[in-house]
This record gives C-alpha cells, sequence and structure tokens, in this order.
C-alpha cells in the first residue's frame, strides 16, 4: 500500500544491504518521473538521471563506488548528474514554452506584461549570471554585484563555483523526490557520495561539461541493511524561529 508523504519520510533509510530480489524497472522509472518535478533554480532544470539496470554496468558502478555494500548489492542504480553546461538549451526552452503558452490573439495586458518579463528573464538576466570565461567574468561580475550590494539588495552569487552550486542543489531536490517517491512503494535507496567520478562519467559515456551529483543505489532493504536506529540532533538545535 503507498505510504503518506509523511510515512515515506519516516520510513526512508540509507539501505546498504538489498535483498537479491529484482524491482520493478517501470516503477523505479516513474519515480525519476517525480524527481524531474522537483523545483530548481530558474526552472532550468540543469539535470539529468542515468536509470542502471544493465548488470554488466552495475557491475562497473559498483567497482567505481568502492564495492561498498549499497552499490555491490544494489538491483538497479540511479546516476543523478548536473548539466550546467546545458543552460543555454535549457533557457531557450523556456522561452519556446513562454511562447507557446501565451500564444494567444487577445493576449490581455497583464499577461502581455507577464509574457516579457518571462521572456526577459531567460534572454537577458540568464545570460549575464550563467556566461562565463575561465572563471574570469564570473570573478569581474562578482565584485561589481559586491559593490552594487552595498547600497541595494542584490543576487551575489555570480562565480562560476556558485552556479555550479546552484545546479548541485536544484540536482539534490530531484533525487531526494526520487527518494522519497521509492519510498512511498516500499523500495529502498542509499545516496552515495563516495565514489570515483572521473571513472563513474567514463563508464557512463558522459560529456566533459556533467558532473555526478550522487548515485543512489535500489532495492529492496535487507534486515542487516539499516545499520542502526536512526539518529537526528535534538530538533531544537536546529530549529529557529525569527
Amino acid at each position: 500500500m503507498k505510504k503518506t508523504a509523511s510515512e515515506a519520510i519516516n520510513y526512508r533509510r540509507s539501505t546498504r544491504i538489498y535483498k537479491d530480489e529484482p524491482i520493478d524497472n517501470e516503477k523505479v522509472k516513474r519515480c525519476l518521473i517525480n524527481a524531474s518535478l522537483a523545483p530548481t533554480s530558474s526552472n532550468l532544470q540543469l539535470w539529468e538521471f542515468y536509470h542502471v539496470t544493465s548488470s554488466d554496468i552495475l557491475e562497473k558502478l559498483s567497482v567505481a563506488c568502492f564495492n561498498q555494500n549499497a552499490a555491490k548489492t544494489a538491483q538497479q542504480m540511479v546516476v543523478v548528474v548536473t548539466r550546467k553546461d546545458l543552460w543555454r538549451k535549457r533557457a531557450q526552452a523556456n522561452i519556446e514554452f513562454l511562447d507557446k503558452a501565451f500564444d494567444k490573439p487577445d493576449l490581455e495586458p497583464r499577461l502581455q506584461k507577464r509574457k516579457k518579463q518571462a521572456t526577459d528573464y531567460y534572454k537577458k538576466l540568464i545570460p549575464t549570471i550563467y556566461s562565463d570565461v575561465f572563471g574570469l567574468l564570473g570573478f569581474v561580475k562578482y565584485w561589481i554585484f559586491q559593490i552594487i550590494g552595498l547600497f541595494r539588495p542584490i543576487y551575489r552569487q555570480t562565480r562560476l563555483s556558485d552556479m555550479r552550486i546552484v545546479a548541485h542543489k536544484s540536482a539534490g531536490l530531484a533525487a531526494q523526490n526520487f527518494m522519497i517517491s521509492m519510498a512511498a512503494i516500499g523500495y529502498d535507496t542509499c545516496p552515495m557520495e563516495g565514489s570515483d567520478t572521473l571513472r563513474v562519467k567514463q563508464i557512463l559515456k558522459l560529456p566533459r561539461g556533467a558532473e555526478i551529483n550522487m548515485i543512489i543505489g535500489c532495492g529492496i532493504r535487507d534486515d542487516k541493511g539499516i545499520y542502526g536506529p536512526r539518529f537526528r540532533v535534538p530538533f531544537e538545535n536546529v530549529y529557529f524561529e525569527r
């Protein structure tokens, strides 16, 4: 039986050992569709999801993940990849969507204004933020924005490293959507950061601009797969109301 959001969140644990029991490819794929619905900075969706079901590739990825149990016993894996290099293509996709969404002969003025604002955002602001030349342009933009920020609020994360962080944050949100969706149908996952990311890229034949966000082992938990009770620092240590 499917779980509620709270039940799925509580059920989800990082599972290190999986049963030798197959899981349904299509169900995992549907959970990845949920992943693609996650919120993402500027709706650029600078992510890709590699759903690995091939036993040969699973074995190679396990080695690249240092043969940790969460990889070695996984029935399937999902590799979450960031594609900051695709920002131009994804911005253009948003512009084309806006053109279709607002393609009406008698568009009222407020919607015309909304369309123009959104289109200008993707045609002007996004290139200003994402364009860079070996990190130099980002450095210049950073200091210009810091100076402007002395006088008014302004977006300050404009360096190459900042935009990488933005892409990885969005990919992390998508990964969480996926893992909670898996938990909701009784499947288990383990997000792994421990891997040789260069070898992972080579195994999956990824382009240079792609970066590995995380690798997620998938399967059905073995009794020994949960390594102990859940520990969290007291909530009052991390919750602050202002």
